[in-house]
């Protein structure tokens, strides 16, 4: 088995005096979907801002490709090859859709092929439709899809996506979903914050369940699918 990208062991992480996460481990290797599940409020943003460096953390590791992240600046972890889609996507409003891809390039990696414009339109059809449209002009999916597609410009190795199918037309989740198979075609490692349980299932290799901040299972997708009982008590499910 090749070695983890990233690597966490012990995370906890605090908003203040308040505790968030309580000792969080887990691993995420080039290819693969890890799908981050629980319910609201269960932790799962917080481990994806803890990872960034954009709440304050504390572990025992915490490294992206052998790299310590602990201490780092969010756009040093950024330049080392590690992307991050928040859940309120943030893409420049006032700018078109090949402006707002225009901020986020960044060159690839020796080796890698590059994402472009012309591959991520390939990667979301609606986009290359749209290219000079406003980001403000755009529908809550549209811009979902651009946040992505901003992100890879970047041509990270790993991702982080918080809730990318919340709020958004299941004709857009299956579009996403579709795009994450993509990444994970090109090698691309995802860790997907997610509600959505049928939507995480359908696209990732395995899965971790949090509930209070605290990991309750670690597993295959397909060990979870089996444990209804799980299932029931942590995801509703």
């Amino acid at each position: 088995m090749s070695a983890p990208l990233l690597d966490i062991r012990n995370l906890s992480a605090s908003y203040g005096s308040a505790q968030v996460l309580f000792g969080l481990s887990l691993e995420l290797r080039a290819g693969e979907v890890v799908a981050l599940v629980g319910r609201n409020g269960a932790g799962k943003t917080t481990t994806l801002k803890a990872i960034m460096g954009l709440v304050p953390a504390k572990a025992d590791r915490l490294a992206f490709r052998g790299r310590s992240l602990i201490g780092l600046p969010t756009y040093r972890i950024a330049r080392l090859g590690l992307g991050y889609v928040p859940e309120d996507r943030r893409i420049f409003t006032d700018l078109t859709v090949d402006e707002n891809l225009e901020t986020g390039h960044r060159a690839a990696g020796a080796g890698r092929s590059p994402w472009t414009p012309e591959r991520l339109f390939r990667l979301f059809p609606n986009l290359a439709e749209m290219r000079d449209r406003r980001g403000s002009q755009m529908s809550g999916g549209e811009q979902q899809m651009l946040s992505i597609a901003r992100t890879l410009m970047g041509n990270p190795e790993a991702i982080l996506l918080d809730e990318p199918s919340e709020g958004i037309a299941p004709v857009i989740v299956q579009m996403m979903a579709e795009a994450i198979r993509a990444m994970k075609a090109e090698g691309v490692a995802v860790l997907l914050s997610e509600q959505n349980w049928a939507f995480a299932a359908g696209i990732s290799n395995r899965a971790c369940v949090i509930e209070r901040g605290e990991i309750r299972f670690q597993g295959s997708m397909a060990e979870l699918m089996a444990n209804e009982a799980l299932r029931a008590e942590t995801l509703g499910v």
